[in-house]
Formats: structure tokens, sequence, C-alpha cells
């Protein structure tokens, strides 16, 4: 029971084999395991009992601490082994913890061991589930919070100075860029001139996206590589028709693996901050991780690795993945960002569109509301 509430738990339980098997065995009476784990009997001793611990703690480097399981049949006294456990523990390198679950049989044995300022844990399954639990308890997160390259006077200024509300693009790249947040090459053009001109200075291939609705997409307000004048003059004919459009953002086009980040704040817990791959696949998918702002490098990777979709992120059947630690870096100067713009109730960057190289943040909205 031990050993399967340990492995259960992710704590390796090596094998015991070779010449450290058989010099175990050569200490117990016949009869014996030397296994992992090992079983001395109930005829065994308790000088057997000190042995064998003393062999794993000197002799085996594959064996980082022990586990003393002895009861008491309630036939004969304890009072020996209960004395070379607490020896061992105060002589051994290596951490022994005793599992005395006698405690009626051998109530005295075990009054006596308790009486040398050990503690007893008299279930297998609790020593198991403590220890388990302390393993898998991460470092204390870094208190330091992030701020290199980040301008934390101009995060303040502009939102300071922001009406309530989603902002409007310019705003949002204003605080992206303070940030250190790389944003898309881009133009808002409310005139057929602005369109060319912006066409000519960025480039194609160009995506053209509606100002205005929330949900670009939801309204056809998001057209894709546009490769020539042409195509982006009839776009913008059609964009200007929908309801509430006034204008259109005209982005340099960016290839990639797409992926989000975005974040809410909770009046408990301040920030909560999310990942995982981006465009449709955040609804579809259901597949994101959370952590809450300030965040570490540490708790930014690890909630990248938590993602079902991280074999896609590494790069999976000959499809190239994307630059891991920029990725990470932008999700830790987002929780930056939002540390210090508290005002900052919602924000969703949704693409970003990543490769080996690069990251690139091709669409975001951010939600401000008065503190």
């Amino acid at each position: 029971m031990l050993t399967d509430a340990l492995s259960g738990g992710g704590l390796n339980i090596p094998a015991i084999e070779g010449k450290a098997h058989d010099d175990i065995l050569n200490i117990l009476n016949p009869g014996s395991s030397a296994s992992n784990p090992i079983d001395i009997l109930a005829t065994g001793t308790a000088e057997q009992l000190g042995q064998v611990i003393e062999y794993c703690d000197t002799q085996m480097d594959n064996i980082h601490g022990m586990i003393v399981i002895f009861g008491s049949t309630g036939l004969s006294r304890v009072f020996d082994a209960y004395e070379m456990i607490d020896r061992k523990m105060k002589q051994c390198r290596k951490p022994v913890f005793p599992i005395l679950p006698s405690i009626s049989s051998a109530h005295e044995e075990v009054e006596f061991f308790l009486s040398h300022g050990h503690i007893n844990f008299p279930d297998e399954v609790v020593l198991a589930r403590a220890l388990t639990s302390i393993n898998q308890t991460p470092a204390p997160a870094d208190e330091e919070i992030f701020t290199e390259g980040i301008d934390i006077h101009a995060i303040r200024t502009v939102i300071k100075h922001a009406p309530e509300g989603f902002l409007d693009p310019a705003t949002n790249n204003e605080l992206l860029e303070a940030a250190g947040i790389p944003i898309v090459e881009e133009g808002i053009a409310t005139s057929k001139k602005e369109l060319i001109s912006l066409a000519k200075r960025l480039g194609f291939p160009l995506a053209l996206k509606v100002i205005g609705p929330v949900h670009k997409s939801d309204v056809g307000g998001v057209t894709l590589n546009i490769k020539s004048e042409t195509h982006l003059l009839s776009e913008y004919r059609r964009m200007r028709k929908i309801k509430g459009v006034k204008s259109v953002l005209v982005q340099k086009m960016q290839t990639g693996t797409e992926l989000f980040i975005g974040a809410k704040y909770e009046p408990t817990f301040g920030h909560v901050i999310l990942c995982g791959l981006g465009g449709i696949f955040v609804e579809s998918l259901g597949d994101t991780s959370y952590g809450l702002a300030p965040l570490t490098f540490e708790e930014a990777r690890s909630m990248v690795r938590s993602l079902k979709a991280y074999p896609v992120i590494k790069g999976a059947r000959g499809k190239e993945g994307i630059n891991e630690d920029k990725y990470v870096e932008i999700i830790v100067r987002l929780s930056t960002l939002l540390r210090y713009a508290t005002e900052i109730k919602e924000i969703d960057l949704n693409p970003l569109i990543g490769n080996k190289d690069e990251i690139i943040a091709v669409d975001g909205r951010i939600r401000v509301e008065a503190p």
C-alpha cells in the first residue's frame, strides 16, 4: 500500500537488484525478501533491522531515504527495535521515516519512541500523501517583479489619460510598446488614399481588419493575406459597409503559429492570466492554462508546458515550432503591465503569430475601468 501510494504520487521506488539484493538477503533470515520493499519477516531482529538500514544508508547511492514499518504481533515486546530506529534516525545521513502501526498492542513502545522527540505515522498512506505533497510543492516564487525593458512611467501616463471601456488600437499599441511586447507593423486608414499609402509603406501581403466591432470575425471584419491593390480596395469597400465601421486597420501579414494570451481582473485574486493556442482554437479546443499576476519566468514556462497543445508549440510532424523563450517572456511582460495598470480589467492578445525567430502581437483588445 505504501509503495503504491508513493508511486502514484510521483516518487520513484527503485528496484534492489544484483549485489545489493544478495548482500541484504545474507543479513536476513531465510524466506525474507530483499526486493523493494524489503521484508525482514516477523522473525527479523532489531539487530538485523539496524544492519539493513545501515546498508541502505551507506552502500546504495540510488536510495535517498528509508521508510521503516515495524509493528508488533502482540506476542513479544519491540522496545529494542524501536530503540534501533531511534538510533539510526540520529546516525543516518539519509532520512528515516518511522511507521509504527501497532499503537494498541505496542502502546508502551510507541510512547517510548515518541518520548525521544520523534513523531509517528501509524498509517502508511498518510505518510505517503505527506511526502508526495511536499515533493510536488514548487519552490517559492521570486518576489521580484520583472521590469527589464518595461517603461512603467509610460504605462501609468497612458492609463491616466485613457477613457473607460475598450481602448482604440493606437492606445493598445502604446501600452504594449511600453511593456516591451512586440507588435505588428500597422496603420489606420479612413480613406482610400490613406489605405494605398499604408499598403506602399508596409508592403504586401497585408491583413485588413475593421475598427469598431469588438468581435471582428463575427461580422466579416477580417481579411488575411491580401496580395494586390485590387483585392485591398475591394475588401476596404466591403468592410466600410459593415455597421459601425468608420476606419480599418492595415497590418503587415505575419506567418506562423497562432497563439493567445489574455487576462481578466478578479476582485479577490487580481489578474488571472491565460495562455494557449490562438485564433479559433481558444474556444474550440478549450485548452488554456492559468496563472496569477505577477508571474515569474518559471511560472509562465510551467503554464506553457502544461498545455495539451505543447507539442504543437515545440513543433510536431515536421511543422516548425515557436520560440518558447520569447512566448514565456511576453507572458511575463504582460503580467508586469497588469501589475502596474490595475485599471485594465480585461485584455486579449489574439492572435499572436509565432515562429522560431519571433512572436508578434497582431490583434488585441484592452478594456479599462476607473479604480
